[in-house]
């Protein structure tokens, strides 16, 4: 049996991580998550018995390492960060607290036999892109954001650790992910809520930067074919769509999806955060899948449709 360890296993694509993984009745599942973003209701089923939720702080390492020392994993999910543009740039010394848990969690899997870490790592360590699609050899390291920062310590702690103690590990550097439990701090689930409830659509900026849109369900059947597969060991690997969409262009189908009355209103540009453009290269995913990405507009039927089965269930 596989002895999994997700961190921040309460958090959106964590526990959506946490759910596949806990299908499988031939892996049992450590989540850990401080729940300062993550919530109790993404958990798994209780009807599944392969699972356990541990409330913790993996920057607290006394936290962290007794559940590691008692669980001796042999594969360690790294999720748990500060998370969300706004968030992290009014909370910058709370997201540099990020690296300590970084270095706890790689610490203790040297020393406790892990197979190998999976690192959430982002798209905001490419900056404003110096060329497009954004390749995994080619990261500029121009932004200054404090998330981004963490998130280029990491990778540089990952590589280093399997330099020095032979610590293997794959980077996942995800692009916007979206999907039916994501909160309103992301942009398709803010825009898609105000839709649904007639609110206006709020764009900072003419709406002109552009992004790609992965569904979650493509996310995790890339990261875990990498663990079943055994691909990308000791390699970085984009987790994004290929297909660029301007927020303008995704607020208008989303007007247009949901029917709603709702307006789009142009506020004044973010002072900082906000890249121009996203593009990743995503040969490595495609050769994973090894079929299509689920469209931006089936994907937003996905969520639509999540939402009008779980407000029916509540009233």
């Amino acid at each position: 049996m596989n002895r999994i360890l997700i961190t921040g296993g309460a958090g959106f694509i964590g526990s959506a991580l946490a759910k596949r993984l806990v299908s499988d009745p031939e892996n049992y599942v450590v989540i850990v998550d401080n729940l300062l973003t993550g919530s109790m209701r993404r958990l798994p089923p209780r009807t599944a018995t392969n699972w356990k939720f541990i409330k913790a702080d993996v920057n607290h390492f006394n936290d962290i390492s007794a559940i590691m020392a008692a669980f001796q994993f042999d594969y360690v999910f790294h999720y748990a960060a500060v998370v969300g543009v706004q968030r992290t740039l009014h909370h910058p010394a709370m997201v540099l607290n990020d690296i300590q848990g970084i270095r706890n969690v790689l610490d203790l899997a040297k020393n406790t036999g892990v197979k190998r870490v999976f690192f959430s790592s982002s798209s905001e360590v490419y900056g404003e892109p110096v060329e497009l699609p954004q390749n995994e050899d080619t990261t500029p390291l121009n932004s200054r954001l404090p998330y981004a920062i963490v998130k280029n310590v990491g990778e540089s702690f990952l590589k280093s650790y399997h330099r020095e103690y032979g610590l293997s590990y794959t980077i996942f550097r995800y692009f916007n992910t979206y999907g039916p439990e994501q909160s309103d701090d992301f942009v398709v689930s803010r825009f898609l809520h105000q839709a649904l409830h007639g609110r206006d659509i709020i764009i900072h900026g003419d709406g002109s930067q552009s992004r790609t849109f992965l569904y979650i369900d493509d996310n995790i059947d890339a990261s875990v074919a990498c663990l079943y597969q055994h691909r990308f060991v000791n390699d970085v690997i984009n987790i994004g769509h290929d297909a660029e969409v301007s927020i303008l262009e995704l607020a208008q189908t989303i007007l247009q999806i949901t029917g709603s009355s709702s307006r789009i209103v142009h506020q004044a540009p973010l002072k900082e955060g906000d890249m121009r453009r996203r593009l990743p290269d995503i040969a490595k995913m495609h050769s994973l899948l090894q079929r299509p990405l689920i469209s931006l507009k089936e994907g937003l039927g996905k969520m639509i449709q999540a939402f009008t089965v779980g407000q029916s269930a509540r009233s």
